[in-house]
C-alpha cells in the first residue's frame, strides 16, 4: 500500500500523551503541511499559533475546560497546541480552517506523533480572555477560532477503527 494512503487510513486521535516535547524541527513540518492545506481560491485565510509555552498551554486548557463544563485536561495532557484560526470574512473559512487541522493531524502521524483536534476554540477566541491572547499575539482581525490540535508522543496504542457501512454511494 501507497504509504501516503497507509497513513491516512491508519491515524486516530490519541488521548494520552507522554510529557516529552516534540522537537522544533517536526513541529515546523507540521506547520508546513497546514500551511500548504488546500484553501478555497486559494484564499489562504488561516493563521496557525504554536504553543509550547506550558503557561499559555495551560490557559487553554483552563479556559476550554470551563466552557466544556470540567476541570479535566481537554489537552489529555499534550505539551504542545496548535490553535488554528481563520479570517470569517472568507466565506470557506470554516472549511479551510479544516482542512488546515487535517493536514496537520495526517502529518503529525506521519512523523510517529500523536494527535487530535480538540474543539471550543470558536467560544474561547470570542471571550474576552481570547481577544486579549490574539492581541498579544498580534491577530487583528475578523478571526474565529476554528480548532486546537494537540500533538506529542503518545502514551496509548490507536485502537482499530470500524467502518460504519452504507457511507458511500455509487451513482450512475
Amino acid at each position: 500500500m501507497n504509504e501516503t494512503i497507509h497513513n491516512l487510513i491508519t491515524r486516530r486521535s490519541i488521548r494520552s500523551y507522554r510529557p516529552d516535547m516534540v522537537p522544533d524541527s517536526d513541529l515546523q513540518m507540521i506547520t508546513e503541511a497546514g500551511l500548504n492545506a488546500a484553501s478555497g481560491m486559494g484564499r489562504q485565510p488561516t493563521v496557525i499559533v504554536e504553543v509550547k509555552d506550558r503557561k499559555t498551554r495551560d490557559q487553554l486548557s483552563r479556559m476550554n475546560a470551563e466552557i466544556m463544563g470540567t476541570e479535566a485536561d481537554p489537552f489529555y495532557g499534550a505539551p504542545v497546541v496548535f490553535v488554528v484560526l481563520a479570517n470569517k470574512d472568507v466565506p470557506t473559512y470554516i472549511y479551510d480552517g479544516s482542512l488546515v487541522l487535517g493536514n496537520m493531524m495526517a502529518a503529525a502521524h506521519a512523523l510517529g506523533l500523536g494527535s487530535c483536534w480538540i474543539h471550543r476554540a470558536r467560544e474561547e477566541f470570542e471571550s474576552a480572555e481570547g481577544k486579549e491572547l490574539l492581541q498579544k499575539w498580534g491577530i487583528a482581525g475578523n478571526y474565529e477560532g476554528i480548532g486546537h490540535m494537540i500533538v506529542g508522543y503518545t502514551d496509548q496504542k490507536p485502537g482499530e477503527r470500524k467502518i460504519k457501512p452504507g457511507r458511500v454511494v455509487k451513482a450512475e
